[in-house]
């Protein structure tokens, strides 16, 4: 999908009050950003912001950071943030790559991964954000009992991402390829812009819930 860029949007970003400028500063600190020792939990990847601001709300003891390597995307999210002024979410503008620089050792409880690009290429598979390259990195930064959780409707990218499974520390928790129809992993599902809009089209989703190995 081509983005389409909008002027300003990585100035307004930059000015936000929402925004972490300078994230790595924070890094084993992120609790004092908030100013309680409530859980902190990510989405990398967050789009326009809806999945994870739908949380906050819902959610007012939990703290949320989004993260977006996309500054006309996140700009949306910025924007319905200036309506809501939700106390409990931030958002931080980087590429997810570099999250072991921003997060210290266990410092998120949970990770949420929604409708990632895919990296269709064999070549690109270590960009993939379920592949094994970056399961090290969310296992850095997540506590121990933390969880990922992973949602897509691309087919190929999921067994993939079960497959990343299978050489690692990593277990399912649970797992379906038909979430909407599936009554259990269904319940308190929040849909993101693209889950609503690939779902209408009659797209099963899929998602899994993982945790590493306690053994």
């Amino acid at each position: 999908m081509r983005l389409r860029n909008i002027p300003g949007a990585r100035e307004a970003i930059e000015t936000s009050a929402w925004t972490i400028k300078n994230p790595e500063m924070q890094k084993g600190n992120w609790k004092e950003v908030f100013g309680n020792e409530n859980p902190i939990r990510i989405e990398v990847g967050m789009g326009k912001g809806r999945f994870i601001m739908t949380l906050a709300m819902q959610n007012p003891d939990v703290n949320y950071i989004g993260i977006e390597k996309f500054s006309s995307v996140m700009l949306r999210g910025l924007q319905k943030q200036d309506e809501l002024q939700l106390p409990n979410i931030r958002f931080i503008r980087m590429d997810a790559e570099n999250l072991t620089e921003v997060f210290g050792e266990g410092e998120v409880d949970r990770i949420y991964l929604n409708f990632s690009d895919p990296w269709p290429k064999d070549r690109h598979a270590k960009r993939r954000l379920p592949s094994r390259q970056f399961l090290e990195r969310y296992d850095y930064i997540l506590k121990k009992d933390g969880v990922v959780e992973f949602k897509t409707d691309n087919t190929d990218l999921f067994s993939f991402a079960l497959e990343e499974l299978e050489e690692s520390k990593w277990k399912l928790v649970a797992c379906t390829r038909d979430l909407h129809n599936d009554s259990v992993m269904n319940e308190g599902n929040v849909m993101t812009e693209y889950e609503e809009r690939f779902s209408s089209m009659g797209n099963p989703i899929s998602k899994y819930i993982i945790n590493r190995d306690s053994n």
